[in-house]
C-alpha cells in the first residue's frame, strides 16, 4: 500500500498493466455486475440537471428504464447508482459497432453536455472506497477485463498511466505526479 494525502493506494495500481481493448471485451463492464455504476452525490444532481442534454443519445429501452426508475436509484447496498435495463446493462449505454459505450460520454464528446460520465466508470478498473479518514484506491481485477490485461502487457501500459485523466479528474494533477514518483521509485528498486 501507498499513501498520498488522505488516499491509500493499492500497489497493483502502479505495478499491474492494463489497457482497455473494446474490440475484444465489447464494453461488457457496462452490462454485467450487481448493480449500476456508483454515483457521487454531486453526480446525482448533475445527471438530473443534464439529462435532457444527453437523452437523445440513449437507446429507447434506456430512456424507458430511466423514465420508470428515475435518473438514478439506490441499490441493495444503499448506494446511489445508475439504473439498469431489465436488470442487465446500464440505462445510459449505447451500442456502436456491437460495443457497449456510454451515451453520456458520446454527448460530452459532441459538446452537448459538460458532464463526461460517472467518475466510477471513467476510473474503471480502479474502484474507490471511502472510509472515515481515508479513501482506498484499489485495482479491481475482473475476468471481463482479461483482454485489457493482455493489451496492457503488450503495450507496457500501467493501470495508473491508462487512467491518468480520470485519476487527475478525481484527485488532481499534484496527486497524480506524486503517484508517478512513487511508481518510478518502486519499479527501480524492484519493490
Amino acid at each position: 500500500m501507498l499513501q498520498i494525502n488522505d488516499t491509500i493506494i493499492s500497489l497493483d495500481v502502479i505495478e499491474k498493466r492494463f489497457c482497455c481493448d473494446l474490440t475484444k471485451c465489447k464494453g461488457w463492464c457496462c452490462v454485467v455486475g450487481d448493480s449500476g455504476a456508483p454515483l457521487t452525490l454531486d453526480e446525482v444532481d448533475i445527471i438530473e440537471d443534464e439529462y435532457e442534454n444527453f437523452k437523445a443519445y440513449l437507446r429507447p429501452e434506456g430512456v424507458k428504464a430511466l423514465e420508470q426508475q428515475g435518473t438514478w436509484i439506490i441499490d441493495s447496498e444503499n448506494d446511489q447508482v445508475t439504473p439498469l435495463i431489465d436488470g442487465k446493462e446500464c440505462a445510459y449505454t449505447i451500442i456502436e459497432d456491437d460495443i457497449y459505450k456510454c451515451g453520456i460520454e458520446k454527448a460530452f464528446f459532441d459538446k452537448k453536455t459538460s458532464f463526461r460520465k460517472p467518475v466510477s466508470c471513467h476510473l474503471y478498473p480502479v474502484r474507490l472506497k471511502k472510509y472515515q479518514k481515508f479513501t482506498a484506491v484499489n485495482y479491481d481485477i475482473w475476468s471481463v477485463c482479461s483482454p485489457a490485461i493482455a493489451l496492457g502487457h503488450e503495450k507496457n501500459i500501467y493501470v495508473n498511466d491508462f487512467l491518468k485523466d480520470p485519476l487527475i479528474r478525481m484527485f488532481g494533477e499534484e496527486w497524480f505526479n506524486e503517484l508517478k514518483i512513487a511508481q518510478e521509485h518502486l519499479l527501480k528498486s524492484g519493490k
